[in-house]
């Protein structure tokens, strides 16, 4: 029995959306079980799939939390007039 864990931002995929939607997720959930029955065989009904949304205060990026190396990113960017 596979069990796939997917972790995804919960930001959204356009702006102004907080997360994924449901009909996102649904995509996710049927997508990776498709691909494990169609490289592994593994039947769909044996295959679970678990989407966790992650906050962004609760992960980082070099070494700092993502938001705050995010806007040092942008800064770098504007700076280098990129």
């Amino acid at each position: 029995m596979p069990i796939v864990t997917i972790q995804i931002t919960r930001e959204g995929t356009t702006p102004g959306k907080a997360a994924a939607t449901p009909e996102e997720k649904a995509a996710l959930i049927k997508g990776v079980s498709e691909l494990l029955r169609d490289v592994l065989k593994k039947p769909l009904e044996s295959t679970f799939v678990v989407i966790d949304e992650v906050d962004t205060d609760n992960w980082g990026w070099g070494g700092e939390p993502v938001l705050d190396y995010r806007k040092k990113l942008a800064q770098q960017r504007a700076a280098s007039g990129r």
